[in-house]
């Protein structure tokens, strides 16, 4: 028996009056009960009971113990009511990391959607393009671009597939024309996402052939939400996942280039800290963000 639970046992034998009826209620036999109580003033050195056949009096160090415990095992009660309370309903901070394209795009009117529902959690949106260690900065769930975590402390759920897609203006094309091969796009002006990798080769395919084109750019950012912008302006030709370019394309704002061809596709994930018991806010997070890339059907609407 642990040190709480011989705590426990002496403070249910005080306020009954009697060893036997505690151990009862601990579902202790009674020569359970005796040992647990004798480690407990072994382990204190002093002696918390005067005990007859019919009643138990706690000596005046035991009164005092008993107050103390009392005030101890209360406190202990209300912790784990309120962490179950936690662990059952949706409260507390909740700190989400991903991309700012992804933040502006997609990330926004879920956290507006989820926080109406659920209006005791309160968000920290963390907008970064580069991946925090979740545990480290105390970050509950992230969306990330990538098929696996070499930390197994990070459990992973599948989102969504997404391509990668070529797209410019109409203002640009109209002024330098439509490339119809990867390789003219060496004459082009391009855009480039510097955090990507190789961002200066673009490793096409269609079928069986592949084609691996190494291009300049007349600008490059580490964030995509610069690289759209400039390209809407008509400044070159971008080279984003479809999850980012998706409205614009939808708009007419950008076209489509070399539609044919692939690009490496990347794969959105869930990332969240490994744990036996997953917090409810986690877990009606994850849910909620899942169901709702299920429900707008976003990754036959990217890889099309």
């Amino acid at each position: 028996m642990d040190r709480w639970a011989e705590i426990e046992l002496f403070v249910r034998a005080a306020e009954l009056g009697n060893l036997s009826r505690a151990a009862e209620t601990l579902g202790l036999s009674n020569s359970a009960a005796s040992r647990h109580l004798m480690a407990l003033e072994t382990r204190l050195n002093v002696r918390l009971v005067q005990r007859t056949t019919r009643k138990l009096y706690l000596t005046e160090v035991g009164q005092q113990f008993f107050q103390s415990s009392k005030t101890v095992l209360a406190t202990m009660r209300e912790a784990e009511a309120a962490a179950t309370e936690q662990a059952l309903n949706a409260t507390g901070l909740l700190r989400v990391s991903a991309s700012l394209s992804f933040c502006i795009e997609h990330l926004t009117p879920i956290v507006l959607d989820f926080t109406r529902r659920y209006p005791n959690v309160t968000v920290d949106v963390v907008a970064s393009n580069r991946y925090y260690d979740l545990l480290e900065n105390g970050v509950d769930l992230a969306i990330r671009t990538r098929r696996v975590e070499a930390d197994s402390s990070v459990t992973i759920r599948r989102l969504a597939e997404t391509r990668r897609l070529l797209a410019a203006s109409p203002d640009y094309i109209a002024q330098h024309g439509t490339p119809r091969h990867p390789s003219e796009l060496a004459d082009h002006k391009m855009l480039l996402y510097t955090l990507a990798d190789r961002p200066n080769e673009l490793a096409f395919s269609k079928g069986d052939s592949k084609l691996t084109v190494r291009v300049e750019s007349l600008l490059s950012a580490n964030d995509g939400q610069v690289i759209q912008a400039a390209a809407i302006g008509g400044l070159g030709i971008l080279a984003q996942p479809a999850y980012i370019i998706y409205s614009a394309l939808e708009s007419g704002q950008l076209v489509r280039l070399l539609d044919d061809w692939d690009l490496p596709r990347l794969t959105m994930n869930i990332a969240f800290p490994t744990r036996e018991h997953v917090p409810a806010k986690v877990r009606l997070f994850n849910e909620f963000l899942f169901n709702r890339f299920k429900d707008n059907n976003y990754e036959s609407k990217w890889t099309a």
